[in-house]
């Protein structure tokens, strides 16, 4: 009876305990969503937009499954992303001179000076109060928030509805 007694209530308290981490993370979600639209706002950019750039820009011309990899986005979403980067001539995209079905992207002048100017993605405050924090506690913040998005089985989920508002 008192170990029927202690599962109930450990579920309950686990019920409990999940409810405030979703709740936990829905704020987080809202802070980035307005983040997101700060930018927006500011250099007429979306945050899938941005981050491509900026990992174009820091990793050199790439192929689409490269930046995919780099900025944790499906090929088809970057591929979505880069066809308005490309219609807004921040990037070029050219096949491979060895391998004709292999694309590569890079960025345009236009890209480059966006490249050069682009804000930090981050929220100032959360960058400073994070940037506060001793590492080990850094560390331990970025592996629980990693196991959070394994349970929530991220890894077979695109994160453009995270960094991409409503449109690439």
């Amino acid at each position: 009876m008192v170990r029927a007694v202690k599962k109930i209530e450990t579920k309950a308290s686990a019920i409990a305990q999940a409810k405030s981490v979703l709740s936990d993370i829905r704020c987080v979600i809202r802070a980035s969503d307005i983040q997101s639209k700060r930018l927006q706002r500011e250099i007429g950019l979306t945050t899938a937009q941005a981050l491509i750039i900026r990992s174009i820009g820091e990793l050199g011309e790439v192929t689409t499954r490269v930046l995919s990899d780099a900025v944790a986005l499906s090929q088809a979403t970057v591929t979505t992303v880069l066809d308005r980067l490309e219609s807004n001539e921040f990037i070029e995209r050219y096949r491979s001179d060895k391998d004709r079905r292999v694309v590569h992207s890079r960025l345009t002048a236009k890209g480059q000076m966006t490249f050069r100017d682009l804000p930090d993605l981050l929220d100032e405050k959360f960058s400073s109060r994070f940037s506060a924090l001793p590492a080990a506690r850094r560390t331990e913040i970025s592996s629980v928030l990693s196991e959070i998005a394994q349970m929530m089985n991220a890894d077979a989920t695109d994160a453009a509805p995270a960094v991409n508002g409503r449109n690439a």
